[in-house]
């Protein structure tokens, strides 16, 4: 009962400091860092997505206090909730009311030190821990201090790095010292490398895993997978509305992929999810480039006029139906084989259904069907008399 009001408690302290990182949002108007993520509208709408990992976090960490992945989360949540809500603390004292309110430079540096270490250091633990919050084996124990260490030399160099706040470059970090110079860029390379290794611990546990904890697994690997993927994506779009948006929403997706792994809600649905992904993906793609090729060709032949837009939007309607078939079909051939096998025995069989007439033939049949579709351990075949 204790962890589980914990758990509870670090989400309310989340929610309250990105309220109160808002409330600055809205107090600054236009006044931003000179370094940020983005607009404030964007910090804005990626912190409130950011609460995921506290939600999700508080979730599992109330049912399952023991699993170290709902810690993670409230941890990483609460980085980024105290730093979102000191950035716009310093915002106005240092920006947009200079003086107006004291610990401008204090808040500035604050908001500095919370939120990488913990999500550089978060993400290396949740590789290492997914989807139990224990190691795959105590050979993996020294990674876990290194990343420790490398995530206090970083709050430690944040902290004492003579450099200006880097939010703010043209205020002085109070605590800067000379000999810290250096301190954050080597924790910072210490850090990717870590986490490399830490995906090398998933790889190695994906391959040892079966059963329940293989899908589990899958459901970390797409929602990463689908960050990565878009990563090239989003220098295409950048400054738009649909590129924050896709960000902030495959950010979130990840915790939320975690949550449904852990406490197992609709586990076994990922196949099913990677699969319309695949298709759905491939098919949005295809689609894409036939009415870009085909408005490119029709403009060519009869010049730019709405004409063409409109033969290339009814040559892509058209083309929807038999693509989505051939390119679900081309799926399951390379990526789920078993299932494109298991369709073309019971078409197959359908077939045959239509013309055969012997009863006995059609019993021995079926039952060939169900041992190869479904390769069960015995089958029969009952079939009621005629009266």
């Amino acid at each position: 009962m204790r962890m589980r009001r914990l758990a509870w408690g670090l989400l309310g302290v989340c929610i309250a400091l990105t309220a109160t990182g808002l409330a600055f949002a809205v107090l600054n108007r236009d006044a931003t860092p000179v370094t940020t993520l983005g607009s404030p509208e964007f910090d804005a709408l990626f912190s409130v997505l950011y609460l995921a990992f506290p939600i999700v976090g508080a979730l599992i960490a109330a049912r399952q206090p023991r699993n170290a992945i709902g810690w993670l989360f409230l941890a990483a949540g609460l980085g980024r909730s105290i730093d979102y809500a000191f950035l716009g603390y310093a915002t106005h004292t240092l920006v947009e009311d200079p003086g107006s309110l004291p610990g401008g430079a204090a808040a500035g540096l604050l908001a500095d030190v919370a939120w990488v270490p913990s999500l550089l250091g978060g993400t290396a633990l949740l590789f290492l821990l997914f989807p139990h919050g224990r190691l795959p084996s105590r050979r993996w124990r020294p990674v876990v201090w290194l990343i420790g260490a490398v995530t206090l030399s970083y709050v430690a160099g944040t902290v004492l790095n003579a450099d200006p706040l880097y939010y703010f470059p043209a205020v002085e970090n109070p605590l800067g010292i000379a000999a810290a110079s250096g301190i954050v860029d080597a924790a910072g390379v210490a850090a990717i490398a870590l986490i490399l290794t830490a995906v090398a611990s998933l790889v190695v546990r994906f391959r040892r895993a079966r059963g329940q904890e293989r899908q589990q697994l899958k459901w970390l690997v797409y929602a990463a997978a689908l960050l990565f993927i878009s990563t090239p994506i989003q220098p295409l779009l950048e400054g738009s509305v649909v590129s924050d948006a896709l960000f902030g929403f495959l950010i979130s997706l990840l915790p939320i992929a975690v949550g449904i792994a852990i406490l197992r809600h609709r586990l076994y649905d990922i196949d099913l999810v990677i699969r319309r992904t695949l298709v759905y993906g491939v098919l949005t793609a295809t689609l894409a480039g036939a009415y870009l090729g085909s408005v490119l060709l029709v403009g060519l032949a009869i010049g730019r006029s709405g004409f063409a837009v409109a033969v290339s939007t009814l040559a892509v309607a058209g083309l929807f139906r038999p693509a989505l078939t051939r390119i679900q079909a081309a799926v399951d051939r390379r990526f789920y084989r078993r299932r494109y096998d298991a369709a073309q025995t019971l078409e197959a069989f359908g077939s045959r259904l239509r013309d055969e007439l012997d009863l006995e033939t059609l019993a021995v049949d079926l039952r060939g069907v169900v041992r190869e579709t479904v390769q069960p351990a015995h089958v029969s075949l009952w079939l009621r008399s005629a009266r």
